[in-house]
Parts: structure tokens; C-alpha cells; sequence
């Protein structure tokens, strides 16, 4: 998976908003290009980060190992090759990218 959202480039955490409710019971699935909220082992504690799935990460499905799961909310439909670029950048100490990837755009498409 490739996760963003909670640290700028310089890698400081960035401000958030108070976290919400975790809504992985939406029917939803952690199918490949999937975009799912990242969270504490506290199931109610999604705030601003992010992941992209990079394959089918059922287990991360609800109910989920932990009776929650990870909450899905949108899809890439539209640039799976630059997900595909992404999971490929070298990266360092926690898994950081050595080199910053930035999303410049997303849309909501409904």
C-alpha cells in the first residue's frame, strides 16, 4: 500500500481535525486502487491519512481483524500507472520515499 496525508515534505506531522467515526461497514472492499482511510490501532481514529491499496488487501476488509476494519471511500480510476510509478520509488527509514511524491490533483467524480 502507499500511504500519504499526515506529514509534509520536510516529514512533519501536519495539523488535523478531530477523527471520525470509522464507517469500514459501508460495503465497500480494500480491492487493488482502492483509497481507504489510514488509522491507529483505535478503530475511531482516522483523521487525515490515507492509503491506496496496490493489490486485493482483504484482510483489511470489515469486520477485519480487529472486529472494524479500514474504512473505503474511492477508487483511482483514472492513473493506475502513476500508482504503479509510486510503489516503485526507493524509499528509507520507515518506508519514507527517499525522493517526495506529491499528489498535485484528485477529483471527486460522482
Amino acid at each position: 500500500m502507499i500511504q500519504g496525508g499526515g506529514f509534509d515534505q520536510g516529514g512533519r506531522q501536519k495539523p488535523t481535525r478531530a477523527p471520525i467515526q470509522n464507517e469500514a461497514a459501508n460495503g465497500l472492499k480494500n480491492g487493488a486502487y482502492t483509497v481507504a482511510m489510514a488509522r491507529t490501532a483505535a478503530p475511531h481514529s482516522a483523521s487525515a491519512q490515507f492509503f491506496i491499496n496496490v493489490k486485493d488487501n482483504g484482510f483489511l476488509d470489515y469486520p477485519g481483524q480487529d472486529g472494524w476494519g479500514y474504512a473505503v471511500f474511492g477508487k483511482v480510476v483514472k492513473g493506475a500507472d502513476v500508482v504503479d510509478k509510486i510503489k516503485r520509488v526507493p524509499t528509507g527509514r520507515q518506508d519514507v520515499p527517499l525522493t517526495p511524491v506529491v499528489i498535485e490533483s484528485a477529483s471527486i467524480i460522482k
